[in-house]
């Protein structure tokens, strides 16, 4: 313990560099993580409720007046104004997905919020941010390994499975009602 320059108490760690971490740096590494969760869970609120077939339109206003109505979250995330780090990263997470997928970019986004929700949880148990990062590691590794276990190969010269499975894809967009002409 040492005596800081205010006259109280403050519990002070060596720091592999030399410096001193007080409780006071503690305490703003968890308000910045705060809010950084804060934001990122914001951003998937904003889209969760346009999730699914029976997600609720948005109405968007631009700044030039242009009103946009839509359920897609990847057009109401590219609509919004993002400022904070976190949030940007949200976003961008939604547009990899986009770009690998050309699928779930909602999807991706409400899982993400989801996770850190459990993460706030966890921090707020004073579990420590390493701990939890590497938990989530192993059960990505468990979670890739039952995905391969409960995997069926597709065999490309079964057309009727190829069918079956281009219809299912189709199922859950705006051409839905037209999965059976255009899977074939």
């Amino acid at each position: 313990l040492s005596l800081s320059q205010r006259g109280g108490l403050a519990l002070s760690v060596e720091m592999s560099a030399g410096q001193r971490e007080t409780k006071e740096d503690h305490k703003q590494q968890d308000d910045v993580r705060k809010a950084n969760i804060r934001a990122a869970k914001a951003i998937a609120d904003a889209v969760r409720t346009s999730l699914g077939p029976r997600g609720m339109d948005k109405m968007i206003q631009s700044g030039q007046g242009e009103v946009i109505i839509t359920n897609d979250g990847a057009t109401i995330l590219k609509q919004m104004a993002v400022a904070h780090p976190t949030a940007k990263m949200m976003v961008e997470l939604s547009k990899s997905q986009d770009i690998e997928a050309g699928d779930g970019t909602t999807s991706v986004v409400v899982i993400a919020g989801g996770l850190l929700n459990c993460c706030q949880s966890l921090l707020s148990r004073g579990i420590h941010p390493n701990q939890i990062s590497e938990s989530f590691q192993l059960a990505c590794t468990k979670a890739t390994e039952i995905m391969r276990e409960m995997s069926i190969p597709v065999d490309f010269a079964d057309r009727d499975a190829l069918i079956k499975c281009t219809t299912t894809s189709l199922s859950s967009k705006v051409v839905s009602q037209s999965s059976g002409l255009l899977a074939p």
